[in-house]
């Protein structure tokens, strides 16, 4: 098993929010994504704010056909029915992180301060491993502040394994 890292996200306003008040349990994508149990996901929330807010580590990782995903995360996905099938289009398998421990930062984190860091830095597409004691976690932590944990805890969320189709 792998040691659990950190990776940074993109992803729309509206989502980091939801996941930050615990509303929104898991983030979803179309292809899967490279993370162990227990990884500090970092939200990246896109243009026009352009800072890292906050983080939530994953609890577990799925791979499912889009109709299993919208029966067993649909109502915690921050997404209408109608969005969720619009978005997952013509895939036969979409990919799960459900989330955990929701912690927003005390300072967000600008997109100049992350180019001041690393000049040649540009938001992922997708997603990137990030080195857990370089200068862009060290970024993160530090703004953490004194801002409580907060859990999703929610009993009928799956337990941490990867499930297939």
């Amino acid at each position: 098993m792998s040691i659990p890292g950190h990776a940074l996200i993109s992803l729309e306003e509206r989502f980091a929010e939801g996941i930050l008040s615990g509303l929104k349990l898991v983030e979803l994508r179309r292809r899967p994504m490279r993370l162990s149990i227990g990884t500090t996901v970092w939200m990246y929330a896109k243009v026009p704010l352009g800072k890292v807010v906050g983080s939530a580590e994953v609890r577990s990782m799925h791979a499912l056909a889009p109709a299993t995903l919208w029966r067993r995360f649909g109502d915690v996905s921050g997404l209408s029915r109608a969005e969720f099938f619009e978005y997952f289009g013509d895939v036969k398998q979409g990919f799960a992180l459900v989330l955990e421990k929701p912690t927003r930062l005390s300072r967000p984190v600008p997109l100049e301060r992350l180019r001041m860091l690393n000049g040649t830095f540009q938001p992922p597409q997708f997603f990137q491993h990030l080195d857990g004691q370089g200068p862009f976690v060290s970024a993160f932590t530090g703004a953490r502040g004194s801002v409580a944990r907060r859990r999703a805890s929610d009993p009928a969320m799956p337990h941490p394994v990867v499930a297939g189709p």
